[in-house]
């Protein structure tokens, strides 16, 4: 039997593993922190109920990203504080992020996150790190896909120029 057969738990991380992981974490620590602030500016219920899903769905992700990491002996990255509550009507106007101007981040996040998970999913030679990642892979592409369905909805979605003019044939 080799280091590299048998039970997947048991096998080493490799370098590019472990940079994954801890740069999973260390992106969903600020991310959790921005969509705590987001929450405090929006004003739309439905965009309201995604960040905290996504915000969920980050937590979620960290508790099993960072029994891994403690288990193979790696540092935690920081992790800024929870960010307060505050009410909307508190935040002078033109210092607030719009509606359409949070929705774009989250899919912007979203999208490179489809990308990372992809990679790590590419990269890994344990299994169980992978199929974790593809597990993570599928919540964003859920999430995408509620996004792009909210965007669409509140007319926040700005195409780029459509392709309307067909060459005669």
């Amino acid at each position: 039997m080799g280091i590299l057969s048998g039970n997947p738990k048991d096998e080493p991380l490799h370098y590019g593993e472990v940079f994954a992981i801890w740069t999973n974490l260390a992106t969903n620590n600020g991310l959790i922190a921005a969509y705590q602030t987001f929450i405090n500016h929006t004003g739309d219920e439905d965009l309201e109920k995604i960040i905290e899903e996504s915000i969920q769905v980050m937590k979620d992700e960290n508790k099993q990203l960072e029994k891994i990491v403690k288990i193979n002996g790696i540092g935690l990255p920081p992790a800024p504080p929870e960010r307060p509550v505050a009410r909307l009507e508190d935040i002078p106007i033109g210092a607030r992020f719009n509606d359409p101007e949070i929705s774009a981040a989250l899919s912007m996040d979203c999208a490179a996150g489809l990308v990372a998970c992809s990679q790590a999913m590419g990269q890994c030679i344990r299994e169980d790190i992978a199929l974790m990642y593809g597990q993570f892979h599928m919540s964003k592409a859920q999430l995408g896909a509620k996004l792009l369905r909210l965007n669409k909805e509140k007319g926040w979605l700005v195409p780029p120029p459509l392709h309307v003019d067909f060459p005669d044939k």
